[in-house]
């Protein structure tokens, strides 16, 4: 079947007529050759299109050479950590806080001024108040950058409308509420006002989850609470373990309560200076430093312990003392004129000054068994800290022995590491602590879901034990890192 020819452009190639003049003889046989290639009726679409193709697949193929191989990257939008893989960014966690009322929020502020001898009066403009300084703020700073205006730096964004939530966000200051007033019993005071009640509280919030349809739709698997305190929600805590818990250790909870499946390990704040100086041991004159309180409950008798060693020692500084602002100051300096920094084992497995020696570039040294770490799938703490076993560590000469055996050059390493991650410590870093947290809470969402689902259809059963809620950890028994 015959097609109907294509028109053509006027200044294309066309093959002769009939009518055109026959070629000269006088033409060399290089001429013709390149004549009747020009003139050939079937030729024009390959001998061009094939030797364009490959000149622009050769174009292509050096490009990507170029690009891959030979360029620069810019450093200053490299991924925050080098040394992690980067996922695909999908969308972020949105979060519903829940608008308390204002009595489990800015009223526990109020409340513990009043305590202390402060305004007797409600604030004119709650928003003025001050939180006060304590080694638990993560309630207020996560509060605070969740009520914030503009929040596109954020990994989480903050929804208006419930029904577009993925997780529920409780804003008790539960760990301020802990310490408002821990001294007067429950009761009236003075004057006839009713003195604050954690316990009441606790048991306020509750009754008011109870009443709510979010709480009620998924038993409380999608809702997230701070206790950070290790004491928080004590009384509470078995009504919202479902939950998110954001917590500083699992040193009070039950492995039927808590674990690092649903949970998050919090920073405790630093309650130091942060060292601005460089990494060096020039003017770390001492070896080891500790300032803190030598008579512990539980696993914190170990204490007492190492105090009998190591207060004999010469290169070493080791003093008994409590919170104030006096003992900081003094912890400061010691902190940063020591090359190690010990962290034994409190009445909870962690405590502040951990973190104290992180900001400080003192190489933190554990002795804590049971010790839970923040942030540990993007932090290698064997990289900036030394964690030996108690049993060793109360060993006459070991851990002094140990200490002594470090090079400089493996304590210059320690400090550049601890002086790359100690961002992850700072509250009140736009890329610190707060930022971090809420990646961990949002790692959390699929099991989350998956937890929801699963408990919406499992039938009634007797359970001898905890149920999908413990993780078997610490099996290695290593003795010491280094």
């Amino acid at each position: 079947m015959s097609q109907r020819p294509k028109s053509r452009p006027p200044n294309s190639h066309s093959p002769p007529s009939s009518s055109s003049p026959p070629s000269s003889p006088s033409l060399d046989a290089k001429s013709q050759a390149l004549t009747a290639l020009s003139l050939a009726p079937t030729m024009p679409r390959k001998s061009i299109l094939k030797p364009t193709l490959a000149t622009l697949l050769s174009l292509l193929a050096l490009y990507a050479f170029f690009t891959t191989f030979l360029s620069t990257p810019d450093p200053t939008h490299l991924p925050s950590s080098s040394l992690q893989s980067s996922p695909e960014k999908s969308a972020p966690l949105r979060i519903y806080m829940y608008d308390l009322p204002k009595k489990f929020t800015y009223g526990v502020i109020e409340s513990y001024a009043k305590a202390r001898g402060g305004s007797k009066s409600p604030a004119d403009d709650v928003s003025r108040l001050k939180y006060p300084g304590n080694q638990h703020p993560a309630e207020w700073y996560l509060f605070s950058d969740l009520i914030r205006p503009d929040r596109d730096d954020s990994v989480v964004t903050r929804v208006l409308d419930p029904e577009q939530a993925d997780l529920f966000y409780v804003p008790f200051f539960s760990s301020l509420s802990l310490v408002v007033n821990p001294i007067r019993p429950v009761g009236l005071a003075g004057d006839g006002v009713p003195v604050y009640s954690d316990e009441e509280m606790q048991e306020e919030l509750i009754r008011w989850l109870e009443e709510q349809v979010y709480w009620r739709r998924n038993n409380g698997w999608d809702h997230v609470f701070v206790c950070q305190d290790p004491n928080a929600l004590y009384k509470v805590v078995d009504r919202v373990k479902n939950g998110v818990l954001l917590v500083s250790d699992f040193g009070r909870l039950g492995h039927d309560q808590a674990s690092l499946v649903k949970d998050v390990i919090l920073p405790y704040a630093h309650r130091i200076n942060t060292f601005k100086g460089e990494v060096g041991v020039e003017d770390r004159k001492s070896l080891l430093f500790f300032m803190g309180n030598r008579y512990r409950k539980e696993g914190g008798k170990i204490r007492d312990l190492l105090f009998q060693l190591l207060e004999v020692e010469e290169d070493v500084i080791i003093k008994h003392g409590a919170q104030s602002r006096e003992s900081r100051r003094m912890a400061s300096q010691g902190m940063h004129t020591s090359k190690f920094c010990l962290h034994p084992a409190g009445d909870t497995p962690s405590a502040c000054r951990l973190f104290d020696a992180i900001v400080s570039l003192c190489v933190p040294v554990i002795v804590s068994d049971y010790i839970e770490l923040p942030f540990e799938d993007v932090i290698d703490y064997r990289k900036i800290a030394i964690f030996v076993d108690s049993s060793s560590a109360v060993k006459p000469g070991f851990l002094i022995k140990l200490l002594q055996g470090v090079s400089t050059e493996r304590i210059l390493e320690f400090q550049q590491e601890l002086k790359k991650v100690k961002r992850y410590f700072e509250y009140e870093d736009p890329n610190g602590a707060v930022n971090e947290i809420w990646r961990q809470v949002s790692l959390k969402l699929p099991l989350i879901k998956l937890m929801i689902n699963r408990d919406k259809r499992l039938v009634k059963r007797e359970l001898t034990g905890p149920d999908c809620s413990c993780l078997c950890s610490n099996q290695s028994g290593i003795q010491t890192t280094l």
